[in-house]
């Protein structure tokens, strides 16, 4: 086991709900008719990070540094056993600014046993036989004891070009190879100017160049709302305290270092709203595109307006929901009235890419799509049920949904420091651009589009072909 200093052990009971006993007169009443106590949901032994440190920064930092390989080693081979990490793009399918898109199902099966096979099984049959795949269970952060922002390594090396600001984390890197992620920089692509195509002109926006790139295509507030997302603030492993995760002390980060030009760059996190630490979700940040017609924001937070998150971002995600902590670091308290409007005004006119083959009803024009797209269209609307969670115009129905995954498997596994849970209900997310933004569901277990066709054919019991399969894949591709 990886030995880890007293500070990180510290922190990581950051993720632990509070363990203080709290007798209801039902529990009560069963003591005194010599009943058995009700069994009590799993907790820790506090919600509250240590905020007087006992240790000095140097030397938290040479033991978390010396102990940083064995992490990335136990990651790396977590991810190996369950997925096939190889560079195999999809032949003429491309991103937006012209990355190829990966292709092929990643996940690793159980020996003995295909896709079919597993398709036509039972829940209780595949859970009996232990066959649920690794790769469609819950994904670890790469250091789950204690979480907190991993940004890859393309996104760190261009910021330290651009603002001489040093992303790396001295106890921890991102795991996921560059081939699987979004392209980077990824286009920008505006509702109030979508004659310009892609207004960043290729480059990652900063404080470096977002008003040349900007002053005259924004109005003033939305311009001011751009400069607040590129501009750094106090964050739980990026600040000036000595708890902190960089080597030199910090201004923090920007909201823009994970929604790189207000998409996605799959920086990762843990979700602030859940205790213990083993059950808290990791997050691949989801793009910003589209967000003027969604109506739910967070995995499962259900925060109702992109100015709520905003705030919550800033206020608690950004401490991993812990605001006696925030206050240590300096926690940036928004003017709800100009500055988060500001940045919202901006977020809100992020559009999604352009669909060249969806007409003004978003369905496929018959003229520009091929055979494979348009039975691909069928099946999407048909057999394969997905649009009863993702509508059009934006292919969301902007609810939360619980796929009961857990059902397959034995979710009291502990793997990497997280647990094997994955009940609760997640957010629908939009479909509309959806090849631009891998790898896919909430915490960013499914490396391609082909891997989620596979879970969905086998948690929802779909029964679909491998030519439906396909065939929805192309639809998927020109969505």
């Amino acid at each position: 086991m990886v030995k880890r200093s007293r500070l990180a052990l510290h922190v990581a009971a950051l993720g632990v709900v509070a363990g203080a006993a709290v007798v209801t007169a039902s529990h009560a009443q069963r003591e005194r008719e010599g009943a058995p106590p009700e069994a009590s949901p799993a907790r820790g032994a506090t919600s509250y990070a240590p905020v007087a440190l006992e240790r000095p920064f140097e030397e938290v930092y040479q033991e978390m540094s010396a102990n940083k390989d064995d992490l990335v080693q136990r990651q790396q081979q977590l991810l190996e056993s369950r997925y096939d990490l190889s560079d195999r793009p999809v032949e003429g399918v491309t991103m937006s600014a012209g990355k190829p898109v990966q292709g092929g199902v990643r996940v690793r099966l159980p020996d003995g046993v295909t896709w079919e096979q597993l398709a036509s099984m039972s829940r209780s049959e595949i859970r009996e036989q232990d066959l649920f795949p690794e790769g469609f269970k819950p994904l670890p952060h790469p250091f789950h004891e204690e979480g907190g922002m991993v940004f890859p390594e393309h996104h760190i090396q261009e910021i330290l070009a651009q603002e001489q600001r040093d992303l790396n984390r001295f106890d921890i890197d991102y795991d996921l190879p560059q081939h699987l992620l979004a392209e980077f920089p990824p286009p920008i692509y505006l509702t109030t100017r979508p004659e310009l195509g892609d207004v960043s002109q290729g480059q990652l926006v900063t404080t470096q160049n977002y008003y040349r790139l900007f002053n005259g295509i924004l109005n003033p507030k939305q311009l001011e709302g751009l400069r607040l997302l590129v501009s750094q603030f106090p964050q739980q492993q990026f600040n000036l305290t000595d708890d902190r995760r960089s080597e030199r002390p910090h201004l923090g980060v920007s909201c823009f270092d994970c929604h790189a030009n207000g998409h996605t760059n799959a920086a990762t996190h843990l979700v602030g709203d859940i205790r213990p630490q083993e059950v808290r979700r990791r997050i691949d940040t989801p793009t910003l595109r589209g967000v003027n017609q969604q109506r739910l924001f967070g995995s499962q937070r259900a925060l109702r307006t992109v100015e709520d998150f905003t705030e919550f971002e800033q206020r608690a995600a950004y401490f991993d929901g812990d605001i006696v902590i925030a206050q240590k670091k300096g926690v940036n308290f928004l003017e709800r009235g100009s500055e988060v409007h500001a940045m919202a005004e901006f977020q809100e006119i992020l559009d999604f890419p352009p669909a060249p083959k969806l007409n003004a009803f978003s369905e496929l024009d018959p003229e520009l799509a091929t055979e494979e797209e348009l039975r691909g269209e069928q099946v999407f609307f048909g057999k394969g049920r997905c649009a009863e969670c993702h509508p059009p115009p934006i292919f969301s129905d902007n609810f939360m949904h619980d796929l009961k995954t857990e059902t397959f498997y034995n979710e009291d596994e502990i793997v990497n420091g997280r647990k094997m849970s994955d009940g609760g209900a997640t957010k629908s997310f939009p479909l509309r651009g959806i090849k631009d933004s891998p790898p896919y569901l909430h915490d960013g277990r499914l490396l391609t589009l082909d891997d989620t066709v596979e879970f969905f054919n086998l948690v929802l019991g779909l029964e679909l072909t491998a030519e439906e399969k396909s065939d929805l894949l192309r639809y998927l591709y020109t969505l």
